[in-house]
């Protein structure tokens, strides 16, 4: 029998992938501080990586003390752009702001997972696709952000390229899923290993 899944997330994203993929799942995000982890993290020159990993890591291990037995997933993203590490914005001007930063400009999504039982990590991977969005005037910009309002609100990018937001980009490269907040491929590969995704 398959072994109970639940993905440490409330990223709709994240959900829509894996029930797609035709895993059975349920949710019970959990709550941490991100804030003070990313601050330990650049205190100590971690990548953004190695602190995407950390927070997924912290995630499921708090889930996962909440269920045992239980296979947890932990997922977590930041985006890089230069070196500053941008956050999901609090309200739409400020996704305005932060999407005009990053317009005419690469940047990459360090985007990390876990597998948590009993509060051991099981699996862990990372993937970190870059983006270039192309110049994209102040009417785009406000067009863009009517269309799609408080949606984009729960992207650290401040778009959602699995909607509108793929016309703002000139160039992806890397791991479409991991754009999307989960490196998929991976992910299915361990759970088929562990007769949970069966097929």
């Amino acid at each position: 029998m398959p072994e109970r899944l639940i993905l440490a997330s409330a990223s709709s994203a994240r959900a829509v992938m894996l029930r797609a993929a035709g895993i059975a799942f349920e949710i019970d995000p959990a709550s941490i501080d991100e804030a003070r982890i990313k601050r330990l993290a650049r205190a100590t020159d971690d990548t953004a990586a190695a602190c995407a990993l950390a927070l997924a890591v912290e995630k499921a291990r708090i889930v996962s003390a909440r269920h045992p037995e239980a296979l947890v997933i932990g997922a977590d993203q930041i985006l890089v752009a230069g070196d500053e590490w941008l956050d999901k914005p609090p309200n739409l001007d400020a996704a305005r702001a932060q999407l005009r930063a990053l317009s005419d400009r690469t940047h990459s999504l360090a985007t990390a997972a876990c597998v948590v039982r009993d509060g051991l990590s099981l699996w862990q991977a990372i993937s970190v696709p870059e983006l270039t969005m192309r110049r994209v005037s102040d009417a785009v910009l406000d067009a863009y952000i009517a269309a799609e309002g408080e949606s984009l609100l729960s992207s650290v990018g401040a778009y959602r390229i699995e909607g509108r937001g793929v016309q703002l980009f000139s160039r992806i490269s890397g791991d479409h899923f991991a754009v999307l907040g989960l490196p998929l491929l991976e992910l299915l590969d361990f759970l088929r290993r562990r007769g949970t995704a069966l097929i």
